[in-house]
């Protein structure tokens, strides 16, 4: 494997993890210091609606249909849907098995029909037109090719000729390696979160932005991960370019 390395607009070296090392600053965040996992995916969120946002700006109409999977990815997705839906976006909601819903993005999803946006089914994305997809259906938690719903959803993004932004990981992208065993997003534009993952690659994700959802350095640290002082500055999103 090769382990790319990241660097910010000014310079700043900053590391990149893994899978595991990921799920372990998840882990210790949830059940030990903070912050929860809603609180979390709410950063998360609305970091990815401010992303679509610029992107969208000066836009004639703006249609924007987000991907959500039944994770932790997906619960993000659907929270930044519920903030495009707020802030006055044409939204459709996508998720690839809503009986599958884990609870927070359940609890997501719940807010999220008290919006004017839309909620549709696998099935009928192709009767969509957007101007803008969101991934946000894997993320970090890939195991194996895509299948099901999911497959079909990324083939319908990759088809559609409007920019596709990808949350933490393109759908199909191994975190860790870069590998791609099966179907995946190819993405114009990622928003990573917490930190870089090893695996991102450049040709699949595209812009790399890295958002901040509120994790203290300390839980870097108890994985044997040095977080640069003032990485985001005054910012909760900063560019990453190739080391």
């Amino acid at each position: 494997m090769t382990v790319r390395s990241f660097i910010t607009d000014s310079g700043t070296q900053v590391p990149a993890i893994t899978t595991d090392q990921m799920r372990e600053i998840d882990r210790i965040a949830v059940e030990e210091t903070g912050p929860n996992l809603y609180q979390m995916m709410e950063n998360a969120g609305r970091s990815l609606a401010l992303t679509v946002l610029e992107r969208l700006e000066g836009a004639a109409v703006e249609r924007v249909v987000v991907l959500a999977g039944t994770g932790g990815n997906g619960g993000g997705g659907i929270c930044a849907a519920r903030h495009l839906a707020n802030h006055g976006v044409h939204v459709t909601l996508v998720v690839s098995d809503l009986e599958r819903l884990s609870p927070v993005p359940s609890a997501q999803l719940g807010v999220y029909r008290a919006t004017a946006g839309r909620l549709a089914r696998p099935g009928q994305v192709d009767s969509l037109t957007p101007d803008l997809v969101v991934d946000a259906l894997i993320g970090y938690s890939l195991s194996g090719p895509p299948t099901g719903p999911a497959a079909e959803l990324i083939g319908w993004a990759n088809a559609q000729p409007v920019p596709v932004l990808a949350l933490d990981v393109p759908s199909g992208i191994d975190a860790t390696t870069g590998a791609a065993p099966g179907v995946h997003v190819g993405a114009g534009t990622t928003v990573t979160l917490a930190l870089p993952k090893t695996g991102l690659d450049a040709a699949a994700a595209g812009d790399l932005l890295l958002a901040d959802i509120g994790i203290p350095v300390g839980v870097y640290r108890r994985v044997g991960v040095e977080v640069p002082a003032r990485l985001f500055g005054r910012s909760y999103r900063i560019r990453l370019l190739d080391a």
